[in-house]
C-alpha cells in the first residue's frame, strides 16, 4: 500500500473521532507545554548563577599556584604573574582579567576590632569585573594612586562604628610571621544589602598588600570569559599555555558547592521533564489502544485484503507522527506566553528568599529568568514526536495480533 493511501486512511482516522484527536493532541501539548517551561527555566537559572557567581569577583576561572586548590593558603604566590595576567589578557575569547592577593587581617577601631580576608586588587579592572563593589554607598572605589586606603563593607563599618575619612588599624601576619601593623584610611564604603557579603569586604591596592604582607606578586588571576559555555574548551586551552608551577582552575572547582548544585538541580528538572514526558506517553497509549480496539473489525478487512505487518505498523505510526506533530505546536502555543512572561519580567523569589541572596558569598539576584530562544522549536517536536511514536509501540503490537477471523465474526481472539 502507497503512502499517500496510508495518510488517506490515517487522516480519515482520526477524523472519525474528532474528540479522542483533540484530547490526545492537546495532551501531548500540555506534556510538551510542561517540558519546555522547566527547561527553559532550568536553563535560565542555570545561566544566572554561573553570571552572578563570575560577577561576584570569582570569575569563570582562575589562575592560581599549584597546591592552592588543596590548600587554599592564601600566603602562596604566582612565579611570574605579570606575564600570566598578559597571556590571560591576549587569549581569545577573554573579555577581562584582574589580579588578586589575600589574606587574614584583623582591622580595629577604638575597642571595636573585626576579623575577614583583606583582597589586594587592581582598582581599575577589579572595579570593571566585579558587580559588587560597584555597589559604593559612600565614597568612592580605590584608585591605582591610593596608598593606605580601604573600601569596606557596610556591616564592617555598622561593626566599627566608622565612617568615611576614618582610620583603622590593620594587623596582619608578615612574611617572617610577625604581626605587622598599619593604618589605612577608610575611602568607600559598599552596601550590597546582605550583611554577611557587606561584613567580609576589605579591600586594598595589591601594592598596598604586598607592603603589608611582604609577599610580593598576585596570588591568583582572575577572568571573565564572552562565551560562559566555553568554561571546559578555555579552561583546557588555558591549562597549555600557562607556566609550571601554576594550574587553572574552574568556577566549579573554586566553588564546588554550587558546581554541585548547579548539576543537581539541572538533574533534577530533567529528572521532572522525563515524569511528564512518562505520564503523557502512557495517557496517550491507553486512547491509541482504545481507537485500536474500536476498529478491530476494520484492520481484520485491511488485513484480510492483503495489507502486510509493516503497512499496518506504518499506519499507525503515521497516525502517531501527525498528531505527534501537532501536539508539538499546540506545546509551543502553550508554552511560549509562559516562557516569554518569565523570560521579559521573570520571577521574583525575594519572599522566598527571605532577604537573604547570599550563598557562600555569592551575590544572587532575587528575580530569576528563564531563557527564550529557537531551541524551544526542536525540543517541542522531538518530545511531541517521541512521546507519540512511543505511545503506538503497544497499539501497534496489538495490532499484529489481531486474528481477522475472530474479528470479522465478532468474537474474542
Amino acid at each position: 500500500m502507497r503512502v499517500p493511501l496510508l495518510a488517506k486512511f490515517a487522516v480519515r482516522t482520526m477524523g472519525r473521532n474528532v474528540r479522542r484527536t483533540f484530547l490526545s493532541v492537546i495532551g501531548v501539548g500540555v506534556g510538551c507545554a510542561i517540558a519546555i517551561f522547566m527547561t527553559a527555566l532550568t536553563m535560565g537559572s542555570g545561566e544566572m548563577r554561573v553570571r552572578v557567581i563570575a560577577e561576584s569577583g570569582y570569575g569563570h576561572l582562575r589562575i592560581v599556584p599549584d597546591g592552592w586548590e588543596r590548600t587554599r593558603d592564601n600566603d602562596l604566590r604566582l612565579t611570574d604573574w605579570r606575564a600570566e595576567l598578559g597571556t590571560a589578557r591576549s587569549m581569545e575569547g577573554v573579555r577581562s582579567a584582574t589580579p588578586h592577593a589575600r589574606t587574614t587581617a584583623l582591622l580595629a577601631f577604638g575597642t571595636r576590632v573585626a576579623g575577614l580576608e583583606m583582597l589586594g586588587v587592581d582598582p581599575e579592572t577589579e572595579f570593571a569585573m566585579n558587580r559588587i563593589v560597584r555597589m559604593i554607598s559612600e565614597g568612592r572605589y580605590l584608585e591605582p594612586s591610593d596608598r593606605d586606603a580601604t573600601v569596606i563593607g557596610s556591616t564592617v563599618a555598622d561593626r566599627l562604628d566608622v565612617e568615611l575619612d576614618d582610620d583603622l588599624l590593620l594587623t596582619v601576619v608578615g612574611k617572617s610571621g610577625e604581626m605587622e601593623y598599619a593604618m589605612l584610611r577608610i575611602v568607600g564604603i559598599v552596601n550590597t544589602g546582605v550583611k554577611d557579603i557587606d561584613g567580609a569586604i576589605c579591600h586594598v591596592t595589591l601594592d598596598d598588600m604586598a607592603g603589608l604582607t611582604g609577599l610580593e606578586g598576585a596570588g591568583e588571576i582572575t577572568l571573565m570569559l564572552d562565551e560562559p559555555d566555553a568554561l571546559e574548551h578555555a579552561a583546557s586551552r588555558l591549562r597549555s599555555i600557562v607556566q609550571g608551577g601554576s594550574e587553572v582552575l574552574t568556577w566549579k572547582e573554586i566553588l564546588p558547592d554550587q558546581g554541585g548544585d548547579s548539576e543537581s538541580d539541572k538533574a533534577f528538572m530533567n529528572l521532572l521533564s522525563g515524569i511528564v514526558v512518562v505520564v503523557v506517553v502512557l495517557g496517550i497509549a491507553g486512547a491509541q489502544l482504545t481507537a485500536i480496539l474500536e476498529r478491530r473489525r476494520e484492520l481484520a478487512v485491511l488485513i484480510a485484503l492483503g495489507m502486510k505487518d509493516g503497512q499496518l505498523v506504518g499506519l499507525i505510526f503515521l497516525e502517531a507522527v501527525v498528531m505527534g506533530v501537532l501536539g508539538a505546536v499546540a506545546g509551543l502555543l502553550i508554552s511560549t506566553p509562559l516562557v516569554r512572561y518569565t523570560a521579559t519580567t521573570g520571577i521574583d523569589l525575594t519572599r522566598l528568599m527571605g532577604g537573604d541572596f547570599s550563598v557562600s558569598g555569592v551575590l544572587l539576584d532575587p528575580v530569576m529568568y528563564s531563557d527564550m530562544g529557537p531551541w524551544m522549536i526542536p525540543l517541542a517536536f522531538l518530545i511531541g514526536l517521541v512521546s507519540m511514536l512511543l505511545a503506538g509501540i503497544y497499539p501497534a503490537w496489538f495490532a499484529l495480533r489481531i486474528d481477522p477471523t475472530s474479528a470479522l465474526s465478532l468474537r474474542e481472539a
